[in-house]
């Protein structure tokens, strides 16, 4: 990891704290929350919002058979889809989002999961990193996390 990417990361990690910090005394609402006395499903909640502000979990976009699609094109559409519901149930749109993190297992997909982004932010884009990582959950390409607020 070059220093950029430390930085990178370093900043949107305070920016992150600092808005949770802002919001400490509003209520949460989970979007597909999971619990800790539930055994039977992964320790993570899909997205929680804060007052304004929406923290999405790291998606990744298997089908609908839970496999990876052969097309990197149609596995970001799934991923981006994924993070669209979870922006839509907090009463938001994908224009909301203020901040995403792509986590690719071959940056050689950039350009496919560029071409399909695109189609999905109808004003600026957001703030964005896209990294270069080993090996993903399920063998995916991408996985997805982002920070949405409410314009």
């Amino acid at each position: 990891m070059n220093i950029r990417n430390v930085v990178t990361l370093f900043t949107l990690v305070l920016a992150t704290v600092a808005s949770i910090n802002a919001h400490a005394q509003d209520s949460r609402i989970y979007i597909d929350g999971r619990s800790a006395t539930d055994a039977n499903v992964p320790p993570y909640s899909g997205a929680v919002l804060i007052g304004d502000t929406l923290y999405l979990a790291g998606s990744i976009g298997l089908d609908e058979n839970l496999e990876v699609p052969d097309d990197p094109a149609d596995e970001a559409r799934n991923v981006l889809n994924a993070i669209k519901r979870s922006v839509e149930a907090a009463g938001m749109t994908m224009d909301d989002i203020v901040s995403v993190q792509v986590f690719c297992s071959d940056v050689a997909h950039y350009q496919a999961f560029n071409d399909v982004y695109r189609t999905f932010f109808t004003q600026e884009y957001p703030a964005r990193a896209f990294i270069g990582v080993g090996t993903l959950l399920f063998d995916a390409r991408f996985e997805v996390q982002g920070i949405a607020v409410k314009r």
